[in-house]
């Protein structure tokens, strides 16, 4: 940040910088600089203000900005209202120009170490108006060139965002080649599918629609059945301009950009945790660490870890159970591509990400799925073969299946019974609510 002198009149202004448990004010006064003042921490959230100088005309005024928590009810609430969306309801919807203030995203507790993974907003940043176009979008089955699928279709919210079948399922019951992977907590991902074909979120979301076997349709079709519809037409007008595939592809990555995973059991036993090296007798005499303490205590009452689920956490991340090699970060996936040996069996069996990048070492390799939510995601793994989070560690126990590009991070584990109950009830702790979503209301025919 370039540095600005001010006027010695000016008043001055405070800033908060804030990492982990720990926050210091920053009070700045013209050429003098920034002096440190203690504050205590209330979240993981960095913000830096400036003092601009004193303008000898009058300035530009900057573009507004939103701080908005995700997975905040209103963010996929829809336009109010019941029924069909009518052309009437979009114009007072679109009439209102906070729709339009473009949003400066926060994550929530757990997620929120992953800030920095934030992918995609410098070329598609988030409004409330876009979102709720991606709503719309990602739930209407008139993407389809039959209009009987959906991208929820595939990736629902009643069932984790992803379907309890072993692989997507399109039009006329046509049966894809992989299992659905989740559609939430996108916004920290770059590279998307199992074999990491699509770049982006936005190529990602139009993928399907020209897929023969999922929606069947094509982009131009797609553009121009949308085009006739008012309600639609008049939010790409407004919003971008203009009615494109990419616009489409902008608006349900924006949509799913704001589906997150709120705080588990497992984000709130780690919060804290973080209060176990403090002296009972320092947090009593600092009002405010005495609130955040209480706060914390109260939280991982409310959603407490078994004494099973805290012994898999143990096992998760040590080498006992070499879960971090892959399940890392604040999303628990390294967002990178293995050969854990699913399927290598098989006379023909599915290469995954080699048929992309074309090095061989990645021969049979995938994208590490999350463990976020995984207890309600079931089938496991790229081909949806095995079907319960018990048969999913007895898989990892053995060593995966041997194959020349098996991935040196998988080896025997030799756990024991109780160690395998365990992991798996870290596991289901790792479950959280998803944001509530308007799923019916969507634009009408004319």
């Amino acid at each position: 940040m370039a540095a600005t002198l001010t006027s010695p009149l000016r008043r001055p202004r405070r800033s908060q910088i804030c990492i982990g448990l720990t926050c210091v004010t920053l009070t700045c006064i013209g050429a003098a600089g920034c002096a440190p003042v203690t504050a205590p921490a209330r979240a993981q959230v960095v913000e830096v203000e400036a003092i601009d100088p004193a303008p000898s005309a009058a300035p530009a005024q900057p573009a507004a900005r939103e701080k908005v928590m995700l997975g905040e009810p209103s963010l996929t609430a829809g336009v109010p209202g019941s029924g069909p969306i009518t052309l009437a309801e979009i114009d007072a919807w679109l009439a209102d120009p906070k729709n339009f203030v473009e949003l400066d995203p926060v994550l929530p507790l757990g997620l929120s170490q992953g800030a920095a993974q934030i992918t995609g907003l410098d070329k598609n940043p988030l409004t409330r108006a876009k979102i709720e176009l991606g709503r719309q979008l990602y739930f209407d089955k008139r993407l389809s060139a039959d209009a009987t699928v959906s991208c929820a279709s595939c990736h629902d919210p009643s069932m984790g965002y992803s379907a309890h079948t072993k692989t997507g399922v399109g039009i006329r019951g046509q049966l894809g080649g992989r299992n659905s992977p989740v559609s939430f907590n996108r916004i920290l991902t770059g590279v998307q599918f199992w074999d990491g074909r699509a770049d982006s979120l936005e190529a990602q979301a139009v993928g399907p629609i020209q897929n023969p076997i999922e929606m069947g349709f094509t982009h131009e079709g797609v553009v121009k059945r949308l085009g006739e519809l008012p309600v639609y037409k008049k939010q790409f007008d407004k919003i971008f301009g203009g009615l494109t595939i990419d616009r489409v592809g902008q608006a349900i990555a924006a949509f799913e950009r704001a589906i997150v995973t709120s705080p588990s059991p497992y984000d709130y036993y780690e919060q804290m945790k973080a209060f176990a090296g403090l002296d009972a007798e320092d947090i009593a005499d600092d009002p405010d660490l005495a609130k955040r303490y209480a706060d914390a205590k109260a939280a991982v009452e409310a959603h407490p870890m078994s004494e099973e689920a805290k012994r898999g956490r143990e096992i998760f991340f040590t080498e006992k159970g070499n879960c971090t090699a892959c399940h890392v970060g604040a999303n628990l996936a390294d967002e990178k591509f293995h050969n854990i040996g699913v399927g290598m069996e098989a006379e023909k069996p599915d290469l995954g990400r080699v048929a992309i990048s074309k090095d061989p070492k990645d021969t049979g390799a995938f994208k590490t799925p999350t463990v976020r939510n995984v207890a309600l995601t079931a089938p496991y793994m790229h081909d949806g073969s095995i079907a319960t989070l018990e048969e999913v560690v007895e898989w990892y126990d053995k060593g995966g299946h041997a194959n020349p590009q098996l991935s040196d991070k998988i080896r025997p584990l030799k756990l024991s019974a109780q160690d395998k109950s365990d992991l798996v009830a870290f596991m289901q702790a790792c479950t959280s609510p998803t944001p509530p979503v308007q799923a019916e209301r969507l634009p009408a025919d004319q």
